[in-house]
């Protein structure tokens, strides 16, 4: 006895064959959504300041942003946003002493590593700096400043890094001495921790 091919038993048989593969089918996902690529850090910072003898402390906070989404020649680069307050001494004569900077930038972070980063930066900001060379005058000067650096992050659990980073600032025509101008040329070393989102 033969069949007659019916559209209803087609149609039923073409969802038979679109439906019974599904039943099968993995539960959890292929490929799961990239995290958020923004990371928030704080350190504490430990500066030699150019401006006499001495070292300025303060802290300072950064955010990064490093896109996940870009051609893989441009893997791991980002922008960096820093700010810092160096108004902690007790060296004299620069108890008085105050700087702070606010700086943006790119960085571009090495991931040959899984859990240990190299990276190197290359910002621009502004800087303020206060003085106190003869209380009670009271003296501040503002620049366009440009830093460089580099340190290396290093991930001690899921979204928490620890960082270590060295800057060398440059703040162009600053009148060290009241006879000639010159650079004052701050660097120094931050250690903090950042959460990766």
């Amino acid at each position: 006895m033969r069949m007659k091919l019916t559209p209803r038993l087609i149609l039923t048989a073409l969802i038979a064959v679109i439906a019974i593969p599904r039943m099968y089918s993995q539960v959890r996902p292929a490929a799961t959504q990239a995290t958020f690529p923004i990371s928030v850090g704080a350190g504490f910072s430990d500066f030699a300041h150019s401006y006499g003898s001495g070292t300025l402390l303060g802290g300072s906070l950064w955010i990064d942003y490093t896109p996940s989404q870009v051609p893989q020649i441009l893997r791991g680069i980002g922008v960096e946003i820093e700010a810092r307050d160096l108004s902690i001494s007790g060296t004299y004569p620069q108890r008085n002493l105050r700087e702070d900077t606010a700086e943006g930038g790119v960085i571009y972070f090495w991931r040959h590593f899984e859990k240990f980063h190299p990276y190197g930066k290359f910002l621009v900001g502004y800087g303020n700096v206060d003085t106190e060379p003869i209380p009670p005058t009271r003296r501040h000067d503002s620049r366009t400043i440009t830093v460089m650096g580099g340190g290396v992050e290093y991930q001690v659990q899921k979204n928490i890094w620890v960082r270590g980073d060295y800057e060398f600032q440059n703040w162009p025509d600053f009148w060290k001495k009241p006879s000639a101008p010159g650079s004052l040329n701050p660097y120094g070393f931050t250690a903090g921790a950042s959460y990766h989102f």
